[in-house]
């Protein structure tokens, strides 16, 4: 049986997730936005095939109400990027026992930057039966890819990892949020000074909520849990990419001055009780004609090994992954499930549904011990969502 998605957001990552689902055999079955732009319009004209799905975008006020009265058996959410922006519609799923994945870079490992927010979905998703989870480009390529690495790895010393991506593929808010089109004294008063702070004050931001992360502390934090590090301290400092000269922004719609912010680098950098140390940054900024993607990783130790990756197609793989991960996020156990406790995502050939594990599946016994707290067969809980 075809699985049924709703897309929730339908800007730019959403004609490639929607696209995705259709040709990986399940269907979209409804359409979220606020924009009134897109209100009303076929899910086709968002895809930009030519067809007609018969399916339109529907207000996103209207969101809970048609979970409560339809049939989903997963959300894809594509809009913000912090947590405490995405705490609404991942909320609603939860509390209406429907599975949600998301682009949202945060929620890649919410529980390092928002404990609050993150055991507020986990309790309700728990007590409902469904599956919250975060994945995208980070999930492949600056988690899984180095995980596998480490594995051919003797003994690390320390991890350094760095990656760009222009944020003109990603929307207005992405943008914003990396401080593109500020000048220097803005972009160091709205996003560098919050990180001038001593680790007791962060601790305290992080525990009320407070804390605006770089998508590269949630990384850092997947990282070690997935390769087993104590974190001892993890810092973050973010800085200004500056305009060598004039720069036009489609998705600001400005042309940022000579001498202005284009976007911002991030660095993270993470002390373990293991000796590992782990540094990595992100550099998200409106691009210039010679400027492209890249991703660039040096796991240090014996051996060394180096592994750069020029010009991805960082928005189509983001979309790949998030539609990839669906038949493990509905074999996942019930709660805010992270993917470092996943299988590595792998390609699928046929259809999603066909991977989706059900209880029959089950091959655990009585000692079958996974990682959820509840310490219950990966399986048992979600049989019966299918």
């Amino acid at each position: 049986m075809k699985l049924k998605v709703v897309q929730y957001g339908c800007g730019k990552m959403s004609k490639y997730t929607m696209r995705y689902v259709f040709e990986k055999g399940a269907k979209i079955v409804g359409a979220f936005d606020c924009d009134t732009a897109k209100i009303g319009k076929d899910i086709g004209e968002i895809i930009g095939d030519g067809q007609e799905y018969k399916v339109k975008v529907q207000d996103s006020k209207n969101f809970e109400k048609y979970l409560k009265s339809h049939d989903v058996d997963i959300v894809i959410v594509t809009t913000l990027s912090y947590i405490k922006e995405m705490y609404e519609p991942l909320l609603i799923c939860a509390k209406n026992g429907v599975n949600a994945i998301t682009t949202s870079e945060e929620s890649f490992f919410p529980q390092n930057s928002s404990p609050k927010i993150f055991s507020v979905i986990n309790a309700f998703a728990i007590e409902n039966n469904c599956t919250i989870c975060g994945s995208g480009y980070q999930d492949v390529f600056w988690g899984n890819l180095i995980s596998v690495l480490a594995g051919a790895t003797h003994k690390i010393t320390k991890i350094k990892g760095s990656s760009s991506y222009n944020v003109e593929d990603y929307g207005i808010a992405l943008a914003k949020a990396h401080g593109a089109g500020l000048s220097l004294e803005d972009f160091d008063k709205e996003v560098a000074s919050a990180d001038r702070v001593s680790e007791e004050v962060r601790k305290q931001q992080i525990k009320k909520g407070d804390f605006a992360p770089s998508y590269m502390w949630n990384v850092n934090g997947w990282l070690c849990s997935k390769l087993g590090l104590t974190v001892t301290k993890q810092t973050q400092k973010c800085v200004p990419q500056v305009a060598k000269s004039k720069l036009y922004s489609s998705t600001l719609d400005m042309t940022i001055p000579k001498g202005y912010a284009t976007g911002m680098s991030a660095v993270v950098t993470t002390e373990t009780k293991e000796g590992i140390t782990i540094e990595s940054e992100c550099i998200g900024k409106v691009y210039d004609k010679t400027e492209f993607d890249k991703n660039d990783w040096t796991i240090y130790g014996e051996p060394d090994t180096r592994v750069v990756i020029e010009r991805p197609s960082t928005v189509e793989l983001t979309c790949a992954t998030i539609v990839n991960r669906i038949p493990e996020v509905l074999s996942a156990p019930a709660g805010f499930f992270t993917t470092d406790y996943m299988p590595e995502n792998y390609y699928k050939s046929q259809s999603l549904d066909k991977y989706v594990v059900t209880y029959d599946d089950c091959c655990c016994d009585d000692d079958c011990e996974c990682h959820h707290e509840e310490k219950e067969c990966k399986t048992t809980k979600k049989g019966s969502k299918k």
